[in-house]
Parts: structure tokens; C-alpha cells; sequence
């Protein structure tokens, strides 16, 4: 009856050292997992880091052409504004030497007059004519009110303008795509802190929550730079 116990005794070791065993297999693949984990989260990391930052000067330079080409645009249409301006100053002042010329009853001043309206101001001036203007009421008072009188440095002020809209606007969206990916640029390379200071501890729970954090702040940042429009250098 006394050769039991001293039979079990070495069995009970054998059972101790193999759970150990078990243990440390475990705690070694544990480790295996978290570094490859991290290393690979800082391999990803890194080229999304560098992938967003060209975006971002990608859009940056977009930014910068566009509003270059909104101050052209706007400059473009000062100048056509003042072209027009003293194309209308001048058709208003041959219109009124005209004017009192006709009411003197001096033809032949009033056909030099007529004779050098600019050709906008002679279509309009012979529609605002036709509808006899000294004996109807209802007739225009000038003819600059009536659709014939078209100034075509008016007409390019007003495409100048919508195309400095139209650039200004592609502007403003190119800076707020990369502000976007400067963004992503930040996330990103907190994924890579978390990845990297894990690598710097030595108890697994602290280490796996950094890695598993920065696994989440890195998915859901490529998830939302897939929505992100991509620009590319051609």
C-alpha cells in the first residue's frame, strides 16, 4: 500500500513539466502573432503614410493652379469690365451728339454722327428707329436697353467671371482634398506609433491592446481614403 504514493510522484512531475511546456509554446506563439502583427501593421502603415502625403501635395498643387487660374480669370474680367465701360461711354456720347444734332434739324451733322456709330450701336440704333421713338410713347427711350445693343467685351466679362467661379470652386475642393489626406496622413502615422511603441514592451496585454488599436485607427482610415479621389501626376 506504501508503493503508490511513490509511484504517482513522478507522474505528477511529468504532468507539471508538460503543461509548462504547453505554456510556454503558447506564450511563444502569442509573441510570434503580436510581432507579426505589428510588423506587418508598420509595413502597411508606412506606405499608406507616404501614399497620403502625395496625395495631399498632389492636391496642393492642384489647389495652387486653380486659384492661379481664378486670378487670371478675374483679371481678365476687369479688363473686359473697363473695355466695355468705354465702349459704352463712347456710343452714349456719338448717341447724344446725334441726338441733338437730329432735334437741330442739322442732317448733315446728325449722318456724321450716324455714320460712325460703332456696329453694336447701329444694329440697336436702327431696331430703336424702326419702333419711331420721337412719335411713339411706347417706343424705347435709347437703344442701350434693347437686346441688339451687345457689347462683346461685356459678353467675355461674363465668361471670364463664370470660369473664376468655376476655378475658385475647383480650388476650394482641391485644398479640402488635401486637407483629407493630410488627415489620413495623421491617422496613419498613429497607426505606426501604436505599432511601433508595442514593440517596446514586454507584457502581452499592453502590447496586444496598442496593436489591436492601431490595426483599428488603420482600417478604418483606409477604409475611408478608399472614398478619397485619387489624383495622379501625368
Amino acid at each position: 500500500m506504501t508503493a503508490k504514493p511513490a509511484a504517482s510522484a513522478p507522474a505528477a512531475g511529468a504532468s507539471r513539466d508538460a503543461a509548462s511546456e504547453r505554456s510556454r509554446s503558447r506564450w511563444h506563439t502569442s509573441e510570434r502573432t503580436l510581432e507579426v502583427a505589428a510588423t506587418v501593421l508598420l509595413g502597411l502603415a508606412s506606405l499608406a503614410t507616404a501614399w497620403s502625403a502625395y496625395q495631399a501635395r498632389q492636391w496642393t498643387g492642384i489647389q495652387a493652379s486653380e486659384t492661379g487660374r481664378a486670378t487670371a480669370a478675374r483679371i481678365s474680367v476687369n479688363r473686359d469690365t473697363a473695355a466695355a465701360n468705354r465702349s459704352l461711354q463712347i456710343d452714349v456720347a456719338t448717341f447724344i451728339q446725334w441726338v441733338n444734332a437730329h432735334e437741330e434739324h442739322r442732317d448733315a451733322l446728325a449722318a456724321f454722327y450716324a455714320a460712325r456709330f460703332r456696329p453694336q450701336l447701329r444694329t440697336a440704333f436702327v431696331a430703336w428707329l424702326a419702333a419711331r421713338p420721337f412719335t411713339s410713347k411706347s417706343a424705347p427711350k435709347t437703344p442701350f436697353g434693347l437686346p441688339q445693343y451687345r457689347l462683346s467685351a461685356s459678353a467675355r466679362a461674363d465668361r471670364s467671371e463664370l470660369a473664376a467661379a468655376a476655378h475658385a470652386q475647383a480650388a476650394k475642393d482641391a485644398n479640402q482634398r488635401a486637407d483629407n489626406y493630410m488627415l489620413a496622413v495623421v491617422l496613419f502615422a498613429s497607426a505606426l506609433f501604436f505599432a511601433g511603441i508595442s514593440t517596446k514592451l514586454e507584457l502581452a496585454g499592453p502590447r496586444t491592446t496598442l496593436v489591436a488599436l492601431g490595426w483599428v485607427i488603420f482600417l478604418g482610415a483606409l477604409v475611408w481614403l478608399a472614398t478619397l479621389p485619387v489624383q495622379l501626376t501625368t
